[in-house]
């Protein structure tokens, strides 16, 4: 594995600062690595990490995984929690990381020195051995791995609002073919639709736009 150091100064490059939850993330990626048994993040998509936070810890994963949102290799669940499931596409074989329940207490065990609570984490949940900082389950998924990550090209438009849906994430009820915002609500409510008309000169963008329900226009 890349020495600590390295993933530490790679994902303080992407958040711009580094962090305890991003020393958390890495550790807990490296942990997670370790437990499917590899050495090294893997080829050729192999590796899914599915986390239960967004934000600081989250840098920390990717930097440790090479796993992103881009590549379809990390997904987010939002639990609110800085834990994370490791899946190996190739067995199915699923391992949840999750922090001790009393790491930040166990954390001032290491750093005798220090009792700043965010500098003894800073530097604690850098030497701390695995066993003491985590706890690893084998688990197995709620959704089948071929589910959540579905086949290349697959498309198809909703029967409602007529937007495309993509990676089989379609719903069907009634003999519809719907989207989820259409078949359960989304997590918005359309207040205004504007029609943008973009143009770039120079490097710079001209934004042209209306307010098709409030009849107000804008230049």
């Amino acid at each position: 594995m890349r020495p600590l150091d390295d993933l530490l100064q790679k994902s303080a490059l992407n958040h711009s600062h580094l962090c305890p939850r991003q020393i958390l993330g890495v550790r807990l990626g490296l942990a997670g690595l370790t437990a499917l048994g590899f050495d090294s993040p893997p080829d050729k998509k192999r590796l899914l990490v599915i986390t239960e936070t967004d934000g600081c810890f989250v840098d920390g994963l990717s930097a440790a995984t090479n796993c992103t949102v881009g590549h379809r290799t990390l997904r987010v669940e939002d639990y609110g929690k800085t834990a994370a499931t490791f899946v190996d596409v190739k067995t199915n074989r699923a391992f949840r990381v999750a922090p001790a329940l009393d790491v930040r207490q166990k954390a001032y065990d290491y750093t005798p020195d220090e009792s700043r609570r965010y500098l003894v984490q800073m530097e604690a949940y850098q030497t701390m051995p695995d066993d003491k900082m985590f706890t690893v389950s084998e688990v197995r998924l709620a959704t089948s791995i071929e589910a959540i990550v579905s086949r290349p090209g697959m498309r198809v438009n909703c029967d409602l609002c007529g937007e495309e849906i993509m990676n089989e994430r379609e719903i069907k009820r009634d003999g519809l073919t719907l989207c989820h915002t259409c078949a359960h609500g989304g997590y918005y409510s359309t207040v205004h639709t504007l029609i943008l008309s973009r143009t770039h000169q120079k490097g710079s963008a001209l934004v042209k736009f209306a307010l098709q329900e409030g009849g107000i226009e804008g230049k």
